[in-house]
């Protein structure tokens, strides 16, 4: 494989859990978003991935979760309806705080890989000028 393929493949790579990192983010800063239960709560955002034509990877779609939510009993809130409930987004920090490691894994490993490419790039044109 050309050593400018791999450095492709890497970045596609990179870009997808930079994608993945975003969505979680997202996730994560609207878990507490309220509304009230007339109104769908925040959609929590997945990300698919797929190849790419002549390798390397891309975004495919980007899924919304539930638009349901749960009710949680807030009478005081003053987005509370009739019987006191209001509606939260049905994210669960755990399993999110478990993807951004993963993305966050997957991220650095396709950095690293682009730059041991550069530097086998780097030294290959050092044995050249030898």
């Amino acid at each position: 494989m050309p050593i400018f393929d791999a450095i492709g493949m890497a970045q596609s790579g990179a870009a997808v859990y930079r994608k993945w990192i975003d969505a979680v983010s997202d996730n994560i800063s609207n878990m507490n978003d309220v509304t009230s239960t007339s109104q769908a709560a925040y959609q929590a955002k997945s990300i698919e991935a797929g190849e790419m034509r002549g390798g390397g990877a891309q975004v495919v779609s980007v899924g919304l979760g539930s638009a349901e939510g749960r009710l949680v009993y807030q009478p005081d809130h003053p987005l509370a309806d009739a019987k006191g409930y209001v509606r939260y987004p049905d994210i669960d920090l755990g399993e999110q705080m478990g993807q951004l490691i993963m993305a966050q894994r997957g991220y650095q490993a396709n950095l690293s890989a682009v730059d041991r490419a550069r530097s086998a790039y780097e030294a290959a044109l050092q044995v050249g000028k030898g």
